[in-house]
């Protein structure tokens, strides 16, 4: 159940922080003057939130272990960094990746199940995240921009240091919905095979055929991660008012 617990909490935090940093682009990017930014932002949004997240997990899990070539015949989209159908292998401090007979050895490495569960989170969270940060960009009123390019800052100065500070009051609270839903949609890992808490605790009440311990376990950790991730996001809010 441990094991479960950290890989759980291993793909929400790298899951979050991939979310928002994507979220945040598209959401700026939707803003962009240039049209055809804009519309690929547009598109990008309607199409993500309208296809259902455990179909885009088949789909990044069949690209990867269908999609991929194997570990003889892996890309190297840059040095040292090999993409095949047995997961991502990348250079780490225990060295370089190097084939030996079947696979990769040395180095670190993403199975393709934790590859398919961040890719498919992570975009998925995006479009909603997009969406925020739009509408909180939106929120502040338009002469607070002319005032600061009166100043003669540019686009990105006033973006940076006018627009984002007053934006992030609005944009905070949502996020919080969101980190939570990425946190509790981990749970569908179980469908493409990574071993989750809730995968790995499935297991368990198989073996032992205690279902109302297992099931109780399962809500009690979700709850548990849900009020801390409230909790923290409560704080920086209170922090930005």
């Amino acid at each position: 159940m441990l094991v479960g617990l950290a890989n759980t909490f291993k793909v929400a935090i790298l899951g979050i922080a991939a979310a928002t940093l994507i979220g945040a682009g598209i959401g700026l990017l939707s803003l962009s003057p240039n049209a055809l930014s804009r519309n690929l932002a547009a598109t990008y949004v309607e199409f993500i939130r309208n296809v259902p997240l455990l179909v885009q997990l088949f789909f990044w899990y069949a690209l990867i272990t269908e999609g991929l070539p194997p570990p003889r015949e892996a890309l190297s989209p840059l040095p040292g960094v090999f993409l095949t159908n047995r997961g991502l292998f990348f250079p780490s401090f225990s060295g370089v990746p190097e084939l030996h007979g079947f696979n990769f050895t040395g180095g670190a490495a993403l199975s393709p199940e934790f590859a398919a569960l961040l890719i498919g989170l992570s975009l998925y969270t995006a479009a909603f995240i997009a969406e925020i940060v739009r509408a909180g960009v939106m929120a502040v009123r338009r002469d607070q921009w002319h005032a600061a390019q009166a100043l003669g800052l540019e686009r990105r100065h006033v973006l940076r240091y006018v627009v984002a500070p007053q934006a992030l009051r609005v944009i905070v609270p949502p996020l919080t919905s969101q980190y939570l839903n990425l946190t509790k949609n981990s749970s569908l890992a179980v469908a493409i095979g990574y071993p989750d808490l809730v995968s790995i605790a499935n297991t368990t009440i198989n073996q032992t055929g205690q279902a109302i311990e297992g099931i109780a376990i399962i809500m009690a950790v979700y709850l548990a991660i849900s009020l801390a991730i409230s909790a923290l996001m409560n704080w920086a809010n209170a922090r930005l008012r």
